[in-house]
């Protein structure tokens, strides 16, 4: 956010409020290539530490805003100390739901604590089989533990991806040996073993909890804003007081893509968010309109999404399966919603360029024989 409005050219006053002891980084490598040992701190930084005093931004870090008092237009910050603001950003993101006795991998400390438990051989069982925690899972085999992964659900990723893509990602799982248990609930977890609802009982020396994330609202709803599974916020991600934005994991927006409001945890979201308040305040407003996109890295297997799959009712399948470079083309009607890529960049990146633009492609189209989606863009057929 700051970043954003020092390249939009505001040249007041910036203050960056956070409650870790870490300076701005990045989250997905955590589960990625810090979880790995192939990046270290530094790497993970949004921005070297010399930015922030070169650009004249005031970081405060390991003391997070416990009061936002909005007639005296001022935040309170965990230590007493109290900061003036004419407009305030809430990027305060989402804490992951979590089970007794179980880790998290929200943060480089979360991460750091599961990396010393992983230093020798270990029994590992992650519950939920979304991105973070078959992200996680790929590491924790490739470095050999052996691995279990509990899932309610009757598929993975399932609130994310297609069946054809989830079947495929857990075919790559299988066939470097870890265990995929779909449609099984946890009834507890003690030490050293995690008890089935069906009373098997599974040996675990680290229990990794990948159940989802609940957005941070208590600012917000102790200011008295709207809160409804997130910050709610207008077109221009205000909230109920103008001068009060929420941008990222914790805002809750009406999304035209979507045709409702919709909270998106994702870093796209998160930076285009920031960039849309940040012309908010420098006095160029637009709605808010960006283009969803997400990835995830598991053993060699690269998923690219873009736009939003969810609510399709056909999808057509291009490029080789079997030999792990697809596309799954997700179609409501014959309006395209969004591509999964597999392997396939320039499908994804073509997919960003054409529903970006406002365009899309018939189902008809894609399933033709010889379909390629880059010579289809490139060629100006875009019918919007």
């Amino acid at each position: 956010m700051a970043v954003s409005l020092r390249e939009q050219g505001y040249r007041g006053p910036i203050t960056v409020v956070g409650a870790e002891s870490v300076a701005p980084y990045q989250r997905p490598p955590l589960t990625k290539a810090y979880l790995a040992g192939r990046t270290d701190v530094e790497g993970l930084l949004t921005q070297k530490q010399s930015y922030y005093a070169d650009n004249d931004i005031d970081l405060v870090l390991d003391d997070p805003v416990a009061v936002v008092d909005r007639a005296a237009r001022v935040v309170v910050l965990s230590s007493g100390r109290t900061l003036e603001f004419g407009d305030l950003v809430l990027a305060t993101g989402a804490e992951p739901r979590t089970l007794p006795g179980t880790f998290s991998l929200r943060t480089i400390a979360d991460v750091d604590a599961v990396r010393a438990r992983l230093d020798g051989p270990s029994r590992v069982v992650v519950i939920g089989a979304g991105f973070i925690g078959l992200e996680f899972a790929a590491v924790a085999r490739e470095q050999g533990h052996d691995v279990t992964v509990v899932e309610a659900l009757p598929r993975a990723m399932a609130r994310a991806v297609t069946p054809f893509t989830s079947a495929h990602v857990v075919s790559a799982h299988e066939r470097s040996g870890v265990r995929i248990l779909l449609g099984t609930q946890v009834k507890s977890v003690r030490p050293d073993v995690v008890e089935l609802a069906d009373g098997t009982l599974l040996p675990a020396d680290l229990v990794v909890a990948g159940i989802g994330v609940v957005p941070n609202t208590e600012l917000a709803a102790g200011a008295g804003l709207t809160v409804d599974d997130g910050v709610v916020v207008d077109a221009h991600l205000r909230t109920d007081d103008p001068s009060i934005y929420a941008i990222g994991d914790c805002a809750r927006f009406s999304s035209p893509r979507a045709g409702r409001r919709i909270r998106l945890e994702s870093v796209q979201n998160a930076v285009d968010q920031a960039a849309c308040v940040a012309a908010s305040i420098t006095g160029s407003a637009e709605p808010y309109t960006g283009l969803p996109w997400f990835w995830s890295d598991q053993y060699a297997v690269r998923l690219q999404i873009a736009g939003l799959v969810d609510g399709h009712d056909r999808t057509v399948v291009t490029g080789d399966p079997d030999g792990g470079r697809f596309s799954v083309f997700c179609f409501r009607g014959d309006r395209l919603l969004g591509v999964e890529a597999v392997n396939k960049p320039a499908d994804y990146m073509m997919a960003r360029r054409l529903l970006s633009a406002g365009g899309t492609v018939s189902p008809d189209v894609v399933a033709a024989p010889g379909f390629d989606l880059r010579t289809y863009v490139q060629g100006g057929a875009v019918a919007a």
